[in-house]
């Protein structure tokens, strides 16, 4: 095959006037902040994805903080999470004064197992946080059920999950605390920030008052028509609030989330389709209860079928064939942090371990042309084919 001279990016945003243009609005208004325009994301957001409430912040790691810190999570407490993720997830936990306990994965789906969920609860087990890795959602069912034998709340992780459905409604809808992101590489994008569901107002108010210092108003109360200048401090909070110039690129891009998702949908057919007889590859395995966001393309290499490693099958792809990858993840248990603080080994996770080893994720994003999945396809079959056993 000819080699393409130009670099293909792992990502780029799927942005036309219309961001330009809301954004200009937002900065001709004078108000930069948060405001009216955040008020209708937040709106916009809850209504798609069937929650009663939603919070706009920061990013989706200040909406996992706020989920456990407003869930009365804290020191002593052991909230149950997959190693399979980014270090946010566990990251929070830490934060909070908590202990991660890292329950093994499926390797086929990338998702947390919920029997290796109840063989790692113990008494001082407080909490859930289920990932809905690469855009496919966990079993929420059977965890569920785990959480209700044992009394445990679950935040749902769904930084990856914006338009994934769970048996016919959308991940967001369960009334449960549900964290969302809205990173430059995710479905939709404000730059930088993030969303929290749930269906309890009194959990949403205590973190929106945590979320901008612990002040009982906000900037927009005070100094708003009709507003007041008084307020009053009523809790140790945090600056987790967004912007109105980032909530108005969520609500552009909101507009176009349905297109969006077809194009995504279409490439990782197209992905699938390609790739179907390439011998030595194949993507995660779909799971039967649920629609994914096709927020990742997984590849998943059979090293068994191939002469070199995945290290080395990411090296010709990206220095021989200007394609950008990614990998999703690097286990925690296999950063320095987690192996030096909490004595974690990646062994015990051998699902995690084996599905880590193998895994490349490949361009996906509405951006791309559709030559331009056909390129990375035929790149993978070349390299699959040349380093074939």
């Amino acid at each position: 095959m000819e080699k393409r001279t130009e670099f293909l990016p792992y990502s780029r945003p799927y942005i036309d006037d219309d961001e330009i243009d809301v954004v200009v609005d937002v900065l001709r208004s004078g108000w930069w902040t948060r405001g009216a325009v955040t008020t209708e994301f937040e709106k916009r957001i809850a209504e798609y994805v069937g929650a009663k409430y939603a919070l706009a912040l920061s990013s989706c790691t200040a909406a996992s903080h706020l989920a456990l810190y407003c869930h009365g999570i804290g020191a002593g407490d052991e909230v149950i999470t997959t190693p399979m993720t980014f270090c946010s997830t566990a990251n929070t936990i830490v934060e909070v004064g908590a202990t991660p306990v890292f329950a093994d994965i499926n390797c086929r789906t990338g998702l947390i197992d919920p029997e290796q969920i109840e063989a790692k609860i113990t008494p001082r087990t407080k909490a859930i946080v289920p990932v809905h890795y690469a855009g496919q959602s966990c079993d929420m069912d059977a965890i569920e059920d785990i959480a209700r034998r044992h009394g445990l709340v679950i935040i749902e992780d769904a930084a990856h999950a914006l338009s994934t459905t769970y048996k016919g409604k959308r991940v967001g809808s369960s009334g449960n605390a549900t964290c969302f992101s809205f990173y430059a590489t995710k479905n939709i994008s404000t730059a930088e920030g993030g969303m929290l569901t749930s269906d309890d107002a009194d959990f949403i108010e205590h973190a929106r008052i945590m979320s901008l210092h612990g002040m009982s108003k906000n900037a927009w109360s005070r100094y708003g028509k009709g507003g007041t200048w008084k307020y009053e401090v009523v809790a140790s909070g945090y600056k987790y609030n967004t912007t109105d110039i980032a909530s108005s690129l969520g609500l552009a891009q909101m507009n176009k989330l349905d297109e969006m998702q077809q194009i995504r949908g279409q490439y990782y057919k197209m992905y699938c389709d390609l790739l179907r007889d390439v011998d030595g590859v194949s993507l995660l395995e779909p799971v039967s209860y649920g629609q994914s966001s096709y927020h990742l393309c997984v590849l998943c290499l059979d090293t068994d079928k191939l002469s070199i490693d995945r290290d080395r099958f990411i090296e010709l792809l990206t220095n021989e064939y200007n394609i950008g990858i990614s990998v999703h993840f690097i286990p925690l248990p296999m950063h320095p942090f987690y192996i030096e603080r909490f004595g974690e080994n990646i062994d015990n996770y051998p699902q995690c371990k084996r599905m880590y080893e193998s895994i490349i994720s490949l361009p996906l994003y509405p951006s791309m042309k559709p030559e331009d999945v056909e390129y990375v396809a035929a790149a993978v079959r070349e390299i699959s084919t040349k380093y074939a056993k």
